[in-house]
């Protein structure tokens, strides 16, 4: 499973580099490491409504303290 988070400016404003370490523990925690694929990417144009995440080419927009839910619905949860 792919999973691209955006690293660029506004992204990282809104806290992009928090959620990727979240990630990282939470993948590693649940013995993910080899079935998720964690990304980073420049800007995925959708700016305005927190970092973006895509996860196999879907886009969610995320806040860091959701990262924990969102991983156990969208990443988690289809595995």
């Amino acid at each position: 499973m792919k999973v691209t988070i955006c690293i660029g400016s506004a992204c990282h404003l809104k806290g992009s580099r928090e959620i990727i370490e979240k990630l990282q523990k939470l993948v590693s925690a649940n013995g993910l490491s080899d079935k998720v694929d964690l990304n980073g990417a420049f800007c995925s144009g959708n700016c305005d409504h927190g970092v973006c995440v895509t996860v196999e080419g879907e886009l969610y927009s995320l806040k860091p303290e959701d990262t924990e839910e969102f991983f156990e619905n969208e990443i988690k949860g289809r595995l």
